[in-house]
């Protein structure tokens, strides 16, 4: 259920590396529930922006508040710990790991059973380490991958390695849901049936998710508002009919001035 405090709030975050500026001033907002597009032309600084929301990097200017608590400078654990969980834009699987065990690394950043019972195989160890598969399963089950479980990741076509990449992220319990690209390498078909997936998992788990692709279509079918990087500054924001039409945006992915 939505209301009225954002769970994300990016108050004139920026990031400089030396001289340069990657990112600068950005001011953003996600409210519950919502499925945001962020969308900007190659090296607009969007995978900077994400990794400044997830701790690889930390802001030099600004501040990323989630819940209305400040995660500056937290470590990137931490800030998963907190509620926010990520893809990437080239696929980062556990290649040798099976499907099932890729799923269940997230969920031992959740684990309620210490390292001591685990090193000396303590009950709790045991019922913990079950109660992670049976969720493990679950969330297969809900991406059709549960036949390939026992299979290693690297063995996956590429769609469904990108639809595993997804559940382990869904796995660590998330408030909000950053995907990175999800729609690249994939043919249209499975661009169309990623489309159906991300608004089923967004209704399904009551998630926030906050979206980078250049799929225009996929952008367009399943957000509801969208944010424009250009040269690490926002540029515009709006519904989906505002962006398409707006001269800033058109400017930016042509390379000219719209008169």
């Amino acid at each position: 259920m939505k209301t009225n405090t954002p769970l994300l709030k990016v108050n004139n975050a920026g990031i400089r590396f030396g001289g340069l500026k990657a990112v600068s001033d950005v001011n953003l907002e996600l409210n519950q529930g919502e499925l945001v597009g962020l969308i900007g032309p190659n090296g607009a600084g969007k995978t900077t922006f994400f990794n400044l929301l997830t701790g690889v990097y930390v802001p030099t200017e600004g501040s990323i508040e989630l819940d209305g608590e400040r995660v500056n400078g937290l470590a990137p654990y931490k800030i998963t710990k907190k509620g926010i969980s990520r893809t990437f834009q080239n696929i980062r699987l556990f290649s040798e790991l099976s499907v099932l065990d890729n799923v269940k690394v997230a969920y031992h950043s959740l684990a309620k059973h210490s390292m001591i019972s685990s090193i000396f195989r303590l009950p709790p160890h045991f019922s913990g380490e079950k109660e992670m598969e049976e969720k493990a399963i679950e969330f297969l089950k809900i991406f059709n991958l549960d036949p390939f479980m026992h299979e290693k990741a690297k063995n996956l076509p590429y769609g469904q390695q990108r639809r595993l990449e997804i559940a382990r992220a869904l796995a660590a319990n998330p408030k909000l849901l950053l995907l990175d690209e999800p729609a690249a390498g994939m043919n249209p078909q499975e661009t169309e049936e990623l489309m159906h997936l991300i608004a089923l998992i967004r209704e399904r788990f009551s998630l926030t998710i906050l979206l980078i692709e250049h799929d225009m279509l996929l952008v367009m079918g399943v957000c509801e508002r969208i944010y424009v990087l250009d040269h690490g500054q926002l540029i515009a924001q709006g519904t989906p009919e505002q962006i398409r039409n707006n001269p800033k945006v058109i400017e930016a992915y042509l390379g000219e001035e719209v008169s």
